[in-house]
């Protein structure tokens, strides 16, 4: 007797007709009436860094028509296509992140960025816990409105809180006019605590200059109990087209050519680190690695890395 031959296609046969098996067995019919829910996914991811406990708020989410009308302007259309395919991404369509940043230092509760609107922010906080008076200090790593929307009038959001900002960024936004700026920050400056690169905000958060993609924009080392993460904000705005790409011109960025300059040399000291950061705009949950790759960079997104910290 010669014995059946299994392969691949009699295994998925076998396999796609044990459900049809299963309900004649059972006398009854399938089921599929169970209603379409639609995507979703967590809108907070908190995890352990020494003693800090860090939570990154989905703070919104948009599509973007035309990527290459904000990114690699100064590049052929057939480069940002190779490098869209490569990527397995469309070159029709992007999909933007916001994403505010909540550090629990266990003394403090500082919130990096106050993201696009009140509303924005006071849900993405309420989602993972927290309440608008329970912030002690807000962090503003630049002046663009989707990192200072959220304050509301004069702060009005966090009323038990102190601001802290680079020096140089509220500077450059005092001399000119901008209606984000002058009703939302420039009444806070006598609550504003003004650093420099190398400035403190709180033990074990530590300001550094990363100027370009606005005057005075900064980025912040978090240190706590021998470990190590970076905000970066705005150094990179997609994890391609301009992580990867260093030198790929970005519409939003008011010095290009600096911006190119502190995206090689902040994403250089993480890779060769290999310090974790999280990127305001990168994907949800917005947190990852970066590796050198040929001229450029890759980035790799955080797995469990940080579930092992407890």
């Amino acid at each position: 007797m010669t014995e059946p031959t299994l392969t691949r296609r009699t295994a998925l046969a076998g396999a796609a007709s044990l459900p049809f098996a299963a309900a004649a067995l059972s006398g009854r019919p399938a089921q599929a009436a169970a209603p379409m829910l639609g995507s979703s996914f967590q809108p907070f991811n908190r995890f352990k860094l020494g003693s800090f406990e860090v939570t990154a708020l989905l703070g919104g989410t948009r599509t973007v028509d035309n990527p290459q009308q904000i990114f690699g302007a100064n590049v052929s259309a057939e480069t940002f296509a190779a490098a869209a395919a490569a990527a397995f991404l469309p070159t029709d369509r992007a999909q933007f992140f916001f994403t505010p940043t909540v550090v629990n230092t266990g003394a403090e509760l500082v919130l990096f960025d106050a993201g696009l609107a009140p509303e924005a922010i006071t849900g993405a906080l309420a989602a993972a816990g927290y309440t608008p008076d329970q912030v002690d200090v807000v962090v503003l790593t630049h002046m663009h409105g989707d990192h200072i929307g959220g304050l509301g009038a004069a702060g009005a959001t966090f009323a038990n809180a102190r601001f802290v900002t680079g020096q140089v960024e509220f500077d450059a936004w005092a001399a000119q006019t901008n209606e984000g700026f002058d009703a939302n920050v420039r009444p806070l400056a006598d609550k504003t605590t003004f650093i420099g690169d190398g400035g403190s905000v709180v033990s074990g958060i530590t300001g550094m200059a990363a100027f370009g993609h606005t005057p005075g924009h900064m980025i912040y080392m978090l240190e706590s109990g021998g470990q190590q993460l970076v905000i970066t904000a705005d150094t990179a705005n997609h994890y391609v087209f301009s992580l990867a790409n260093p030198d790929w011109e970005v519409s939003f960025d008011m010095d290009k050519a600096a911006a190119a300059a502190t995206r090689r040399s902040v994403f250089g000291m993480l890779a060769a680190d290999r310090v974790p950061f999280i990127g305001y705009h990168m994907p949800f949950p917005a947190m990852g690695f970066v590796e050198t790759a040929g001229d450029g960079f890759r980035y790799v997104p955080a797995t469990y890395q940080m579930m092992l910290n407890g």
